[in-house]
């Protein structure tokens, strides 16, 4: 009897045993299983890997356009800005926009004119807002050659994946809300030494060597750069561009509201009016556009080229 009680409690003891480990493994996930959204950065191929032959040479192309777009695609840019003057070191910098972060993305809706959009067409609009210029038709040799590029700087890259370094970094809300005036005193200090006190950049022998900030020749009032947030991101990562990384949250978010609150070209969606127009597309904290700043009521007052 002794021998059969022993028996049956070690059953019993193994059954409670066997039922608590599956237990604990069900709840606890493996060592091994990797952590959701974790991902390793992505690094662009060198450019000394553009390939030979004929597909190469649109992705040369295509860097050429990016680096110097008024002088390499004329017929589509209208102010003194270039394409890696917001996607710097060639479309290759994390936190500034990078081309490689960007071409997996597409096709995807967009609600700024909502629809699906392919990434040709998102490039169509960085010409027309960004460089105040005109979209280059479909097929355009300008366009396949960027888009070559970006699709070359994308080599590697997961589809359909935003990738760390994507679009502009998303600060934070500043301790206080973002202000012109402060702002006004940081761009003098840190800002005008090159982009010059009236905002209007730096030009040597022909050539821009620090773009315009606002004015004629300026991005336009539909790019995206004249949203707050974005602007804020973008020069809390990159700028100085000589000590990057260097403004406080709160210099960053009133740097921005001070350039993003100065008069540039209309945007081209312009309905006529400008309350409309604010209304129809600036319907938000993050746009400056319909407001008035400084004594100026920005979008009405003309701002040509």
């Amino acid at each position: 009897m002794t021998r059969q009680l022993f028996t049956l409690l070690a059953i019993l003891l193994c059954a409670i045993g066997f039922s608590l480990g599956f237990g604990v493994r069900t709840l606890m996930p493996a060592a091994s299983k990797p952590i959701a959204g974790a991902q390793k950065a992505f690094a662009p191929p060198p450019e000394t890997a553009i390939p030979a032959g004929p597909l190469g040479e649109e992705v040369a192309l295509g860097r050429s356009i990016f680096t110097d777009t008024g002088n390499a695609a004329p017929d589509f840019v209208g102010n003194d800005l270039k394409c890696s003057n917001c996607h710097l070191d060639a479309g290759r910098r994390a936190n500034a926009a990078p081309l490689w972060a960007a071409y997996g993305l597409y096709p995807q809706f967009r609600t700024k004119n909502g629809h699906v959009n392919t990434f040709a067409e998102r490039v169509q609009e960085c010409f027309k807002y960004s460089m105040n210029g005109k979209a280059p038709p479909a097929g355009d040799r300008v366009l396949v050659a960027v888009e070559s590029y970006a699709a070359f700087l994308a080599t590697g890259a997961p589809h359909g994946v935003k990738l760390t370094g994507q679009g502009y970094q998303k600060l934070p809300k500043p301790p206080s809300p973002a202000d012109y005036g402060r702002g006004q005193a940081v761009f003098v200090a840190t800002c005008a030494r090159c982009h010059g006190a009236d905002g209007n950049g730096q030009r040597s022998e022909g050539q821009v060597i620090f773009p315009p900030l606002w004015g004629p020749r300026s991005y336009n009032w539909g790019a995206g750069m004249g949203d707050l947030q974005n602007a804020a991101g973008f020069i809390a990562a990159n700028m100085p561009q000589d000590h990057p990384g260097t403004l406080t949250n709160q210099q960053a978010w009133d740097v921005a509201a001070y350039i993003d609150g100065k008069p540039r070209p209309q945007d081209p969606r312009f309905t006529g009016s400008v309350a409309e127009t604010r209304t129809r597309y600036h319907d938000t904290a993050q746009s400056a556009y319909g407001k008035t700043v400084d004594g100026v009521l920005l979008g009405a007052a003309a701002v040509v080229r």
